[in-house]
C-alpha cells in the first residue's frame, strides 16, 4: 500500500515520499525496509533515527527525521487504525458445522457461523451474524444480541444476558457461580445458591480465561464499551461502568462497584463492597480497601493518592539509614537506645 494512501486513510500529515510501498506494521526496534512503525511513547524516541522502517507514525511536534513520517495528534490511535489496514482475519464461513449440537428450542439469527463441537442449549436466543468458535458452550436460557463473537472454548452459563457486538476470547467463563459459603452449625460450609445472573452490555470485550461470576441475587453487570483483559476475575454482584478498562490478573471481590471510564492496572485487587468512582486510575498491583472518589489516581497497598505512594516508596530503600540516624540523634541527646542498629 502506498504511503500516501495510508496517510489519507489515517488522516495524517505526510512528510516525505508519498510513493513508498508499505507491506506491514512492525515494531520500531526490528522494523525493516517496507515496514511502517510508530513512536507514541517517549522511551522509544531514541529509535526514531536508527530504525530500519520505511516510515513512522509520530506526533505533530516530533523533530524532523531522515525517513518519511505520518504526523497526527494521536499517534497511538493512528497506529491502531493502521493495524486494521494490514490485518487479514481468518475467513468467516456462515453455516453450522455438522458436529455442533443445537437444541431444537434454540433460536439463532441469520448469518451465523457456528464451529465444530459447539453446544447451544434449550431456550437460547442469539441475534444475527454470530461467530461461534470451536468448543463453545452456551447454556440454558441465554440471550445474546447481534454480531456476537465467541472464540474457541468460551463458556456462557445459564440465564446470562449479552448485548450486541460482544467479544469473548478463548476460555472466558461468563456466569460461573459466585464464591459464597456460610458456616453451618452442624459443621462445614453451606453453599449459597447463586440465583442471580450476569448482564453484559453492548460492545464489551472480555479476554482469554477471564471469569465473570453470577450474582447471588440480582446481577453482575459489565457496562457498555468496557474492555476486560485476560485472566481477570470479576466477583459476584460486581458492577463495571461504561468504557472502563481492566488489565490482566485483576481481581474484584464481590459487590465491587467500578464507575465509567476507569482504568485498573494489572494485578489490582479490591476487598469488595466498595465504590471506585468515575474516571479513577488505579496503578498496577494496588490493593483497594475502601471507596475511591471520582477522578482520583491511586497506587500502593492499601491504595492511597499516587503522589503520596511514590514519596513513601522512595523512602523504603533509605529506611535503614534513616533509622540509624534517628538512633544516633537520640543517643546524642541522652535518650533512646544506645545501640544505633537495635530497633
Amino acid at each position: 500500500m502506498r504511503l500516501q494512501d495510508i496517510a489519507t486513510a489515517l488522516d495524517c500529515e505526510l512528510r516525505g515520499d508519498p510513493a513508498i510501498e508499505i507491506s506491514r506494521v512492525w515494531p520500531i526496534e526490528t522494523a525493516a525496509h517496507g515496514d511502517l512503525s510508530f513512536v507514541a511513547n517517549p522511551r522509544y524516541g531514541r529509535f526514531a533515527s536508527t530504525t530500519g522502517a520505511s516510515a513512522l507514525i509520530v506526533a505533530l511536534d516530533m523533530r524532523d527525521l531522515p525517513i518519511p513520517t505520518l504526523r497526527c495528534r494521536e499517534p497511538y490511535l493512528a497506529f491502531a487504525r493502521a493495524l486494521r489496514l494490514f490485518y487479514s482475519p481468518p475467513p468467516r464461513v456462515p453455516g453450522v458445522h455438522p458436529t455442533a449440537v443445537i437444541a431444537d428450542s434454540a433460536r439463532i439469527g441469520a448469518g451465523a457461523s457456528i464451529g465444530p463441537h459447539v453446544v447451544i442449549e434449550d431456550l437460547v436466543k442469539i441475534g444475527d451474524d454470530a461467530t461461534i468458535g470451536p468448543g463453545v458452550t452456551i447454556g440454558y436460557g441465554v440471550t445474546i444480541g447481534d454480531r456476537f463473537t465467541a472464540h474457541s472454548g468460551a463458556r456462557v452459563r445459564e440465564w446470562v444476558v449479552i448485548g450486541s457486538a460482544v467479544v469473548l476470547h478463548s476460555g472466558a467463563v461468563i456466569g460461573s457461580d459466585g464464591f459464597g459459603y456460610v458456616p453451618s452449625p452442624a459443621g462445614g460450609l453451606e453453599k449459597l445458591i447463586q440465583t442471580g445472573t450476569v448482564v453484559i452490555c453492548d460492545d464489551v470485550e472480555i479476554g482469554a480465561n477471564a471469569t465473570v461470576d453470577r450474582a447471588t441475587v440480582g446481577e453482575t453487570r459489565i457496562g457498555r464499551g468496557a474492555k476486560i483483559d485476560n485472566l481477570v476475575q470479576i466477583g459476584h454482584g460486581c458492577e463495571i461502568g461504561e468504557h472502563t478498562v481492566v488489565a490482566a490478573q485483576t481481581g474484584l471481590a464481590g459487590s465491587t462497584r467500578v464507575g465509567s471510564w476507569v482504568q485498573l492496572g494489572g494485578q489490582v485487587g479490591t476487598s469488595g463492597h466498595l465504590l471506585i468512582g468515575d474516571g479513577c486510575r488505579v496503578a498496577g498491583r494496588s490493593g483497594v480497601t475502601g471507596d475511591v472518589e471520582a477522578g482520583a489516581v491511586v497506587a500502593g497497598f492499601p491504595a492511597v493518592a499516587a503522589p503520596q505512594w511514590r514519596r513513601s516508596a522512595a523512602l523504603v530503600p533509605r529506611l535503614g539509614e534513616l533509622f540509624r540516624r534517628l538512633r544516633r540523634l537520640e543517643r546524642a541527646s541522652g535518650g533512646g537506645d544506645t545501640d544505633p542498629d537495635t530497633p
